[in-house]
């Protein structure tokens, strides 16, 4: 469905709100007339279809891109770019509140205006827009349809009233938000990912169901921003995919920050009360039930299947986990390929990305890329970020068993984190004799710093070469450098000793 004057997007009816249906999903469009059999169509103009058909075009290829709701996806216009905005605000918020702590003196309170916040989420999301319009991507000489896209047959597209043959296609239609099924959660008309940027004014009591990474980010924003945040999630801790002792140190701040953390909380059902949602909720056995203003569901995601004419394109799907794709990203139809959130496990932008430039090789050029030799680092935004790449350490144990070491460093004795008063958090790195197997950082700039470890990892570089790695001093990054050192020391073994004691006294 095409986006309307109601479309949530671009609410409210905001100028920059109106930049950025203009460039995403502008309401003048003229689909193009096709132009004979194209060498690949692309469904879906989320990150993986923007990068598949770019870079398609790039080399040469005639290309068609769909989208039936606004160019950019989830990243640009309900995920990465405006949560990240959010983000930013929250923590100059906190900066302020905390100045104290460095003998820097602050007119009592923080006074935040949210409805500027929200404004200038807007205005930075239409800012970056055009890197997304339909009209760039037209100039890249790719044939732009704004409309819904559905398989004819096994090698057409029809999108309105044109049909677009192919010689090979790409689905890349992503995933999207979903409710839990708790009684009365849809009627008491909860906020997701897709709608919670077209808020105005601040909830005085907000609900966040789900202690995932989305849960947890946008709990710690909007108890900056001054809401009372309670965040409920089934498991026994929040973060429950992330190392536990990284995911304690989130705990602890964002209890720092005011959320009511109930974890291992089920809720029974939610009610409306006036003008209040009413959460119904079972905590260690007893029946209790809190009001709110504002609902936020941050978990389930459930991939875009549906009414794509799949089936009689003859691709294998499940609603549950997406598009069956081979290890080269290939469809059970030959001809047609998928990408992104549709179908991986893994649904990031940078997995989307990666996804898309391994499908250009391997449609347009019968390459065999496969997904799985992709190495994945991910990170979650809350203050202090936690970023993962490779295994975890139950992970590694079960693999590897006793040839398994890890090493960490806190940064309560990395010297730049001491200055600066970051000293919650560390660097834990698992290796089996040198070679990295995983990586876990939680602190200031985690996403920043697992990147040299995932380069390491990439190049097979070993924990003795990373402690030869001259790191700039003070850095909050010579921890990993430090944890290098650590595996040097542990290769000292008394045998070692020994022998190195006994070259000494010969050589004196």
């Amino acid at each position: 469905m095409n986006a309307t004057s109601s479309d949530p997007l671009f609410s409210p009816d905001t100028p920059d709100n109106q930049t950025l249906r203009a460039q995403v999903a502008p309401t003048d469009w003229v689909n193009p007339t096709p132009k004979g059999r194209y060498n690949l169509v692309v469904i879906g103009a989320g990150s993986g279809g923007l990068v598949t058909a770019a870079g398609a075009a790039g080399l040469g290829a005639k290309v068609a891109l769909i989208e039936k709701h606004a160019l950019g996806g989830d990243c640009l216009n309900v995920g990465c770019v405006p949560s990240k905005a959010l983000l930013a605000a929250a923590k100059r918020a906190a900066a302020v509140r905390d100045a104290t702590h460095d003998h820097v003196q602050v007119p009592d309170g923080v006074n935040v205006d949210f409805p500027a916040v929200m404004n200038r989420m807007r205005k930075l999301r239409a800012d970056i827009a055009p890197h997304d319009s339909a009209e760039r991507f037209r100039d890249l000489g790719i044939d732009v349809f704004l409309g819904e896209g559905k398989f004819i047959d096994g090698e057409t597209v029809g999108v309105g009233d044109h049909e677009l043959k192919f010689a090979k296609a790409v689905i890349a239609t992503g995933a999207r938000a979903v409710l839990l099924p708790i009684p009365g959660l849809e009627e008491a008309a909860p906020l997701t990912n897709e709608t919670l940027f077209s808020l105005t004014e601040l909830p005085k009591r907000m609900a966040m169901i789900g202690a995932g990474p989305i849960g947890c980010e946008m709990a710690q924003a909007f108890a900056r921003f001054g809401s009372e945040v309670t965040l409920f999630e089934t498991a026994g801790h929040i973060l429950p995919r992330e190392d536990p002792d990284a995911a304690e140190v989130v705990r602890k701040s964002l209890e720092r920050d005011g959320v009511n953390l109930l974890c291992a909380a089920k809720i029974e059902r939610v009610e409306n009360d006036g003008d209040q949602r009413r959460i119904h909720y079972k905590l260690d056995g007893e029946a209790k039930s809190l009001g709110f203003d504002q609902i936020v569901v941050g978990v389930g995601r459930a991939p875009n299947v549906e009414g794509m004419g799949l089936e009689v394109a003859g691709v294998n799907f499940d609603p549950r986990t997406g598009v069956e794709v081979s290890e080269t990203l290939r469809t059970s139809n030959k001809r047609i390929f998928a990408v992104g959130d549709v179908c991986m496990k893994y649904k990031f932008t940078h997995m989307a990305d990666f996804t898309a430039r391994a499908v250009i090789q391997n449609a347009l050029f019968g390459g065999r890329k496969k997904h799985g030799d992709l190495l994945v680092p991910w990170c979650t935004y809350t203050q202090p970020e936690i970023a993962h790449v490779g295994l975890y350490e139950a992970e590694a144990k079960e693999k590897h068993g006793e040839t398994l070491k890890t090493y960490r460093r806190d940064f309560a004795e990395v010297d730049r984190t001491l200055l600066e008063g970051h000293t919650e958090g560390f660097v834990k790195v698992h290796a089996v004799k040198g070679k990295i197997v995983g990586a876990t950082i939680v602190g200031e700039h985690a996403g920043d710093m697992i990147s040299e470890i995932s380069v390491a990892m990439r190049a097979g570089m070993k924990l003795g070469t990373l402690a030869s790695v001259i790191h700039p001093y003070p850095t909050t990054a010579e921890a990993i450098r430090q944890i290098g050192d650590a595996y040097n020391r542990d290769k000292f073994t008394p045998t070692v000793a020994k022998l190195f004691h006994w070259w000494l006294s010969k050589t004196r």
